[in-house]
């Protein structure tokens, strides 16, 4: 499989930078056997049945990206400049790694002013990682991270935006719950509690699992080997509870369908042995054609970038042939892409 295999074109202006309103008015793809339905992801509940299992990642996204300035003396007098840095995942060691720009103007132990109540000082640097060590920590850290950092939007949307009070609503699940992601899982973004009481209605039930989505969900894969592709691990748990909702919809033959592909690489993690159970680590499973899924009956997912890795997930569940024809259906027909964009039910 070359990377060039799941490369296609994508109009400008399909790309998009705000959600629809309400969330669940988006525009949802069905692709069931060899059917293609343009519907919406309020029919939702129609195009499952009784029986069915929603699989819903509670991740809370943190308001990752800051904005401050650099500080220090110098034989020239003082050094003031503006910083921009990411937060990635916090280390034992206290510090938190980070992508800072720009990294080389930035000395070690030199302090970053984000805000009134919060800074952090440079530790050190690896990989081309900062590691910034910030002056507060638990909850008096989350609180004025809360009020110094705005939402961390892909790059494709903050290239052409900055991230807004309103994105702190729209860039988070309404079942958000443990907080430590830098990136949404947006295929949930899509459901309103309106929504939710339909689902419910039908006899659709739900399970909830936590995978921490990192930055690395926005590389680009540089090889055009992509089975030598090496993915960026992720912190996730599968609980108990959640394998044993899973395990029981299987044997009564209900479909488990997780909304997102950050919650099909979980629980596809937590399923390895051939059946899913309780389960709590790192993963950097790698999901392309070829792929045998041991839990995922279907998928709701967002469309996703040229050449990703996400792509490369959702052609190992419905197949690269018929991946292009959706993409040139969705294309043709005008879906929004991308983290804000419409949705899709893939069916196999």
């Amino acid at each position: 499989m070359k990377l060039s295999d799941f490369d296609f074109h994508l109009p400008e202006d399909l790309i998009a930078t705000r959600p629809a309103n309400p969330r669940s008015s988006a525009r949802l793809l069905v692709a069931k056997g060899d059917r293609v339905t343009d519907s919406n992801v309020f029919d939702l509940p129609d195009w499952l049945r009784a029986g069915d299992r929603l699989v819903l990642n509670d991740t809370r996204v943190i308001p990752a990206r800051l904005s401050g300035r650099r500080h220090r003396d110098s034989a020239q007098g003082p050094v003031s400049a503006a910083i921009e840095a990411t937060l990635l995942e916090p280390q034992s060691d206290g510090c938190w790694t980070s992508l800072v720009k720009p990294l080389k103007k930035v000395k070690p132990e030199e302090e970053i002013v984000f805000s009134d109540d919060l800074s952090a000082v440079l530790d050190r640097v690896e990989d081309g990682q900062a590691f910034l060590r910030f002056n507060l920590t638990g909850d008096d850290f989350d609180a004025a991270l809360e009020q110094a950092g705005a939402m961390p939007l892909p790059p494709y949307i903050a290239a052409k935006r900055p991230a807004d009070e309103q994105d702190k609503t729209d860039y988070q699940t309404i079942w958000a719950q443990n907080a430590g992601a830098v990136a949404a899982p947006t295929a949930s973004l899509h459901f309103d509690e309106a929504l939710m009481q339909a689902l419910a209605a039908r006899g659709i039930t739900f399970s909830h699992v936590t995978l921490h989505v990192g930055a690395g969900t926005f590389l680009p894969v540089k090889v055009e080997d992509v089975t030598t592709h090496k993915m960026h691990a992720e912190w996730g748990r599968v609980s108990a509870e959640a394998a044993n909702e899973i395990r029981a919809t299987k044997a009564a033959g209900g479909r488990v369908i997780p909304v997102g592909t950050t919650a099909l690489r979980l629980i596809e993690s937590a399923a390895r042995p051939g059946q899913i159970e309780a389960w709590e680590g790192e993963t950097d499973v790698f999901i392309y054609p070829g792929f045998q899924f041991h839990v995922t009956d279907a998928l709701m997912t967002n469309f996703h970038l040229p050449k990703s890795t996400l792509l490369m997930l959702v052609s190992a569940l419905m197949g690269q042939d018929r991946m292009r024809q959706l993409y040139d259906h969705a294309i043709a027909q005008k879906y929004r892409f991308f983290s804000y964009g419409d949705s899709s039910l893939l069916i196999p």
